[in-house]
């Protein structure tokens, strides 16, 4: 789905006009306020912006921070009449897929839009991938969950079990509990996994894990 963002009635038409001539679904809107009111549907998207919005409404950047503020991570084109190289340098710092001035190149515009839609479709697997790797973190017991922490860190069995008080064999049978519930296949992807919910300790290394 794309969505079309600008205060011209005309380049609105003739924006819905070129997505739905390579069967691009599309929606657009006339204001900020009328996108931010609208029930998008769930689906891999992308936002075709205009930077500037005449009287009250927010400015194509400030939406941007807008939507960045409350959670939506929609890639976002922009398009102007009006750019300048600072204007455009703040947009992709911002995270913007292309910065385009009018009058834009149709098939520039569609290349972006295309890029845009891949990047919302990997943005949407990597967020299945944490949603289920955290899943399946939630379901660790305390004590296994602290285990893994420090497995990440790279400590060895006997290491953990003389910082947690507990023997050898009780934190080989916890890893083979964590294991288990995580789905891991091997200690470097369990660390992997550790490394995405952000467990490990800042700079600590992952060779000395025990096979």
């Amino acid at each position: 789905m794309v969505f079309i963002l600008d205060d011209d009635a005309q380049i609105r038409a003739a924006l819905v006009n070129l997505c739905q001539s390579v069967d691009l679904p599309v929606l657009a809107f006339a204001s900020a306020h009328e996108f931010l009111d609208a029930s998008l549907p769930d689906v891999p998207s992308c936002l075709i912006l205009d930077v500037r919005f005449p009287g009250a409404e927010p400015s194509g950047l400030e939406f941007q921070r807008t939507l960045a503020a409350a959670g939506t991570i929609l890639p976002i084109i922009f398009i102007t009449g009006h750019g300048d190289v600072p204007m455009s340098v703040q947009a992709m710092k911002a995270g913007a897929v292309e910065f385009l001035i009018k009058p834009v190149r149709e098939q520039e515009l569609l290349d972006a839009v295309q890029k845009a839609l891949e990047r919302d479709r990997e943005q949407r697997r990597d967020r299945e991938v944490q949603a289920l790797i955290r899943s399946r973190y939630d379901s660790l017991t305390a004590r296994e969950r602290e285990i893994m922490h420090l497995v990440a860190r790279g400590l060895l069995n006997k290491q953990i079990a003389a910082e947690l008080g507990l023997s050898e064999v009780t934190v080989k049978a916890h890893r083979g509990h964590i294991m288990e519930k995580m789905h891991a296949s091997s200690l470097a992807q369990l660390v992997r996994m550790s490394d995405q919910l952000a467990l490990n300790t800042r700079g600590a290394g992952h060779g000395a894990i025990e096979e």
